[in-house]
């Protein structure tokens, strides 16, 4: 039976650190004891898991965990979808890239910001509590230092990917040097800052924990080949990659090396209930349902993004796959992608009297397709029929506003209604499947990029065919639903060019990765975004009226504003990101 980390009573009783607050700045644990007296092994050990708890305590308008809004709507691969436009409109002004702006309410980013630096605090506050209580008094004292700086570096880590400009804060600042704490620090500074959390955790933790779920040396060393890569495209202040580090490309490389994993043998397993904390999955946030507590501990983060109209799920339709998306998978005859062609048609364009879209004739598919969009006359998470209540085959109907958004849907975040591990709150789905912040396939792909930029193409590109040879494998369930006619997918040859490789490399992630949130954030690193996101728009805006005056800028969309609030809130302390 595997043992998980649970939110103790002991939690709730001794520190509430869930409590609302006006900003992070304010936002002190409250309950029954104090930093003072609350410092006891058993006490912290309390404290550690709330500090977990933390980077999972996301909600529908205020994401940590699934990136579904800042990464994939922000990106080619979907559309915010919902009904219309104005249905939480905010997420459309993220998506037309032009409307956004730093005093847009309260939802979404301005959340996300809060609710991060939550997740900061409580780490912070554990780290105070430890730091006092003698090493003979908790055996345990260093490993769990590491795991709050590995949680600490988390938090951190995503802001900058969001934010780019964002406060560093940490455990030895009083409230009032908190106060005085600007978000001036250097690109390089603060990479290197969150590094030395993720280094502390490497250095100290062990290989693998007993606890599902706890840090381990082994998610430390993918976090540090994820931010060595992200720091390798070294940026200016208008955002335009500048160089391409090759020593840190190197580490990025050594500590993929050091990272112990497997893919499951099916891509299917990743979205599926039941293969939670498998060999692919590196470090993820946890879920529960049944798990003791009054309410279990379900994730609503994707919430909003359920089929709408279809009698087995509830609402609202948000979160659907782009015809540019859709059109991704197409492969040529020898199943490798139109890397440069593929949006030249629409693959599913018509939809008949059957509420069907029927695939183009000649058309062959990456099966991955079917492992991530819901595409009417297709099952839909696997399944024919889910019970007697209704059938599982995707339709038209399922499409909440098509005239809008057409009539893709997304299915890799969804389950299938008859889960156990599904709930529906009012018309809101969550469950208790655990959201992944990095797979082995990530680790891998991290690996061949650096390689391929490095000049090692042949190596890279064997990683690159390692990943395309387990979605070649990935049939089984969608042979089972009579679905796989058309799969095609092969492997790429040795002896590409550099920019062959990279160019393939760079639709493998999105093909991989497809609606789960890295998209946005991998073309803002490759410097790509501006080139294109303006040419999706160019191309998607003939076919999705909403987007008719859509239009990404460089030097100023790669990151979203600083919530105005914040930098109100510091007395403009705060440097605001460019072109806000």
């Amino acid at each position: 039976m595997k043992k998980y980390i649970k939110i103790s009573s002991l939690v709730l009783s001794v520190v509430l650190l869930v409590a609302c607050s006006k900003d992070f700045l304010e936002y002190e644990p409250e309950g029954l004891l104090s930093s003072e007296n609350v410092g006891t092994a058993e006490n912290a050990e309390a404290l550690v898991v709330a500090a977990y708890a933390g980077i999972a305590n996301d909600e529908m308008i205020g994401p940590l965990t699934h990136q579904w809004v800042y990464g994939s709507v922000r990106s080619d691969d979907a559309y915010k979808g919902g009904g219309g436009r104005s249905d939480v409109d905010i997420v459309d002004h993220y998506e037309q890239y032009n409307l956004t702006k730093a005093d847009d309410g309260d939802w979404m980013t301005p959340r996300t910001w809060t609710n991060f630096y939550k997740a900061i605090s409580r780490a912070n506050f554990a780290l105070t509590v430890i730091n006092e209580i003698p090493d003979a008094d908790y055996p345990d004292k260093t490993k769990r230092i590491a795991e709050l700086r590995f949680l600490r570096g988390h938090s951190h880590f995503m802001l900058k990917l969001l934010f780019n400009k964002i406060p560093y804060i940490t455990e030895d600042l009083t409230q009032e040097d908190i106060l005085q704490t600007s978000n001036d620090l250097s690109n390089e500074d603060l990479w290197n800052k969150i590094a030395d959390d993720f280094l502390f955790a490497y250095n100290n933790l062990p290989q693998s924990q007993d606890q599902v779920g706890r840090a381990d040396k082994n998610a430390a060393a993918a976090y540090l080949a994820k931010l060595r890569l992200y720091q390798a495209y070294e940026q200016n202040d208008k955002h335009q990659v500048t160089n391409i580090n090759m020593s840190r490309l190197q580490e990025v490389v050594d500590y993929a090396d050091d990272v112990t994993g497997a893919l499951e043998p099916d891509y299917a397993n990743n979205f599926l209930d039941g293969y939670d904390n498998g060999p692919e999955s590196i470090w993820a946030a946890q879920f529960s349902i049944n798990d003791g507590t009054e309410v279990g501990r379900v994730s609503y983060v994707t919430g909003l993004n359920s089929p709408h109209g279809t009698g087995l799920y509830g609402c609202c339709g948000f979160h659907l796959a782009s015809q540019n998306m859709v059109n991704a998978f197409k492969t040529d005859a020898n199943g490798l992608p139109l890397l440069d062609t593929f949006n030249n048609s629409d693959i599913f364009n018509v939809i008949d009297g059957n509420g069907e879209a029927p695939l183009a004739s000649g058309v062959t598919l990456d099966p991955r397709i079917d492992h991530t969009v819901g595409i009417p006359g297709r099952p839909f998470k696997y399944r024919n029929t889910v019970n007697s209540s209704g059938d599982m085959i995707y339709n038209f109907s399922w499409a909440r506003d098509p005239g809008v958004y057409g009539y893709f849907g997304n299915m890799k975040e969804q389950q299938a209604p008859d889960c156990s591990c599904y709930v529906k709150e009012g018309p809101f789905v969550g469950t208790s499947k655990n959201v992944d912040f990095i797979r082995y396939a990530d680790v891998l792909l991290f690996k061949a990029e650096a390689l391929i930029q490095m000049g090692q193409v042949d190596p890279g590109i064997a990683i690159v065919n390692q990943i395309r040879t387990r979605a070649s494998q990935s049939t089984q369930r969608p042979i089972d639903a009579g679905a796989s006619d058309v799969y095609n997918i092969g492997l790429y040859p040795t002896g590409l060019s550099q920019a062959e490789a990279l160019k393939a490399l760079k639709f493998e992630r999105r093909l991989e990765f497809g609606m789960e949130g890295p998209r946005f954030f991998d073309l803002v690193r490759w410097g790509d975004a501006e080139t294109v996101l303006n040419s999706y728009l160019n191309e998607e805006k003939t076919k999705r009226d909403f987007l008719a005056n859509a239009h990404f800028t460089a030097g100023r969309d790669e990151y979203y504003p600083i919530p105005q609030r914040e930098i109100d809130f510091t007395g403009g302390l705060y440097d605001q990101n460019p072109g806000y």
